[in-house]
């Protein structure tokens, strides 16, 4: 016998892997999963069971091969795939594809790529946990049943080529729903009152700093107040005559502060990064996709080459729901903490934070291998997006780890005949946390003047302002992935996908990075939740979720899960199947004109997306790539700019009138030129609190002004 065998899923794992252990070590990937359900089968023994069938995947005929030659060599087999119920579920298939007798496999797990977790994993191995296993084949079933089932159903009764998955379903329900809200929202109209004082010194107080010269620790000389009641009642106001009235009132009366309230309030930091929270702060503050930020997540922990260093894994496994943090990555932490900022910024105890119910505690949250492993240092290493993302964890994971803010508060009633007016100010006295990272910028100082009860006020001016109630917000990728994890569908390793699925079937579309359902979504929606309620109920999938978890945790047979959901599936199925009437999806109109015949072309979805057909089909099958504008025109030929993707899926944008003109930008142009050199400015995006911006691409230019708004973006194309 001769070298140990190693076999992790990926190449880039394998290398990094390899690296640490040495030459008695043979690292070798399994390129993922390498057993599956067939594609054109149900594979599910329903009388067994639910025994499933399993068949090696296409085209890994040849890799299961490689391992098998290998592993005969090898005298331990180490699987030491992701340490969630997928990477248990690979292992599990590969010691059963290989052939290998169960006293020659180890499973070992780590949830980082380091020489020290790896090494300590090889000298702690444990079996195939057979609970993780059963959950994953569970969820893995329960799927299979719902898209092998139900999609014939929906081809019968809505289009064919659908299909509809368990978890999926829920999440159209809730943009659905969402999107119903919103379309049945009436603004309401109501008005406030603010108050501009100026305050009269009394004696022996100082005067404020002139008007306009208040700094950091200078307070202003004036401060404004909005009025909140009348005669002790709370005001609302629901016309500009109420307004004005107020108005009007106020301007005879005499002013004075009726209590001043000064605290200091802490702020603390936030936990460090679970799956759902680093997807959803990603998008707010990179604009990266859910998909985006975990392919970029599995790059950092897989590890990269870091130089003298050699490969090493950069941060800890990035399919987590927990916020635990290892006693040993906390003590680095703190070391960090007081050796760059100071012993004030290291709290006495490390902080805890509680993880919500469910959450496997096991794991660890999502942090840096090493926090001595600054952006700063791996910048060479990365690239550009790789280095953001880094960025984002490293600063989160410190910032965790460090002191609360502290502000100096100072809340102020202010009398005015039978008004009352508040007004409230803050004053940062230490930045704690806040030195390292900012979510956003919503939380500024806004100081107020010295003031003591009593004191007479000076009014200046009395602005009344309307305002209308908005409706609820559409759903954001960031936001739905919030509601999913509140709501507890789906699990860390699911957000994604399923984001990615419902687009990718055309019940949903991202309009201004905001979902939206189509028409075809709608259609199945509704007829999922009349004939199938379970399917798009929140809760009944919520409880499956936890009953999955259950299983886990060795509380509940996976074959009985199965069953209790598959027999009313089954009768609502036939009952559907009966009774269900074919319901037609009205296509989308557009104003492009067919070049055959000259009918109107519509929307349609394909396997591949949205594209343009004639709406004369049959007698016309004329199609063409849907080209979305974005409001600028070529710079070159004047036809409409267009949103592109390469082979590779990544956006570019590109001239309409293609071939004819080959005008290409990979930045998103904007609808105004530079004033120094004439070239379309294109958009970028601020993030870390800064404001979106237009600059010029010119290399050398450097030209660069705020971002307008889409009105102001509308009247600039109009007059170009």
């Amino acid at each position: 016998m001769a070298k140990s065998l190693v076999i992790v899923e990926s190449p880039a794992k394998a290398r990094t892997i390899g690296k640490f252990l040495g030459r008695s070590y043979q690292v070798k990937a399994s390129m993922g999963h390498v057993r599956d359900l067939p594609k054109s089968q149900f594979g599910v023994d329903v009388e067994n069971n639910f025994e499933p069938h399993y068949i090696t995947i296409r085209g890994k005929g040849k890799v299961l091969q490689e391992l098998r030659e290998a592993a005969k060599k090898a005298e331990t087999v180490y699987l030491a795939t992701d340490p969630d119920r997928e990477g248990e579920a690979i292992s599990w298939h590969l010691m059963t594809a290989l052939g290998l007798d169960e006293e020659r496999v180890r499973r070992i797990v780590f949830h980082e790529v380091t020489a020290e977790a790896v090494r300590n994993a090889v000298k702690n191995p444990r079996g195939i946990d057979q609970r993780l296993v059963d959950a994953q084949q569970a969820r893995r079933v329960l799927d299979r049943v719902v898209g092998y089932q139900l999609s014939p159903l929906l081809w019968n009764k809505v289009r064919r080529g659908l299909s509809a998955g368990r978890v999926q379903s829920v999440a159209v329900r809730l943009i659905c729903d969402r999107q119903d809200e919103i379309d049945a929202f009436e603004p309401e109209e109501y008005w406030t009152v603010d108050v501009t004082f100026r305050p009269v010194p009394v004696n022996g107080q100082t005067e404020p700093a002139p008007e306009g010269e208040a700094g950091q620790d200078r307070p202003p000389a004036v401060f404004v107040a909005r009025v909140e009641r009348r005669d002790g009642k709370k005001l609302e106001l629901a016309n500009e005559a109420e307004a004005q009235r107020v108005v009007e009132e106020l301007a005879g009366l005499e002013a004075r502060v009726a209590s001043v309230e000064e605290k200091e309030r802490r702020r603390s930091p936030y936990a460090p990064y679970t799956t759902s929270t680093l997807q959803q702060d990603a998008s707010h503050r990179l604009r990266f996709s859910a998909s985006k930020t975990m392919r970029l997540a599995q790059e950092l922990y897989e590890g990269l080459p870091l130089g003298p260093e050699g490969h090493m894994g950069l941060i800890t496994y990035m399919r987590t729901d927990s916020t635990h943090i290892a006693a040993q990555a906390q003590a680095e932490a703190r070391a960090f903490i007081e050796e760059t900022y100071g012993p004030e910024f290291r709290p006495a105890r490390p902080p805890q934070y509680k993880n919500r119910k469910g959450a496997q505690a096991a794991h660890e949250a999502i942090r840096p291998t090493s926090v001595y492993r600054t952006p700063e240092k791996v910048a060479p290493y990365l690239s550009r997006d790789q280095l953001r993302l880094y960025r984002l964890i490293w600063e989160r994971f410190v910032a965790s780890q460090m002191s609360p803010a502290r502000y100096q508060t100072m809340s102020v009633r202010v009398a005015a005949g039978p008004y009352e007016l508040r007004a409230t100010g803050s004053r940062l006295v230490f930045p704690g946390f806040l030195q390292v990272y900012r979510a956003d910028e919503t939380e500024t100082s806004k100081m107020l003047p010295p003031l003591v009860e009593g004191q007479l006020l000076e009014q200046l001016e009395r602005k009344p302002e309307q305002h209308f109630t908005q409706p609820p917000p559409a759903y954001t990728e960031a936001s739905l992935v919030k509601a999913l994890e509140e709501l507890g569908i789906g699990r860390p390793s699911t957000y994604a996908p399923i984001l990615e699925t419902i687009q990718k079937r055309g019940y949903v579309e991202l309009v201004d990075r905001k979902f939206r359902p189509t028409e075809l979504g709608r259609v199945v929606v509704d007829l999922l939740k009349e004939y199938f309620p379970n399917i798009v109920d929140v809760e009944f999938t919520a409880r499956m979720e936890a009953a999955l978890d259950e299983v886990e945790e060795g509380k509940q047979d996976w074959v009985s899960l199965v069953r209790k959901f598959y027999d009313p599936f089954q009768e609502q199925l036939r009952h559907a199947e009966a009774t269900a009437e074919r319901v037609k999806v009205a296509d989308e109109e557009t104003d492009e004109v067919c070049d055959k015949c000259g009918r109107k072309m519509v929307i349609k979805h394909g396997r591949y997306g949205r594209f343009l057909a004639c709406s004369g089909f049959p007698e016309c099958r004329n199609t063409r790539p849907l080209l979305e504008k974005i409001g600028v025109d070529c710079p070159e030929c004047g036809h409409p700019l267009v949103k592109r993707r390469s082979r590779r899926g990544k956006t570019f944008y590109g001239c309409s009138n293609y071939p004819d003109c080959r005008f290409v930008m990979w930045q998103k142009p904007v609808p105004a030129r530079c004033p120094k050199c004439g070239s379309l400015l294109v958009e970028a995006q601020g993030g870390r609190g800064r404001k979106a911006e237009w600059v010029c691409p010119t290399k050398g230019c450097g030209h660069r002004q705020p971002a307008a708004d889409p009105k102001e973006a509308e009247a600039i194309q109009a007059q170009a």
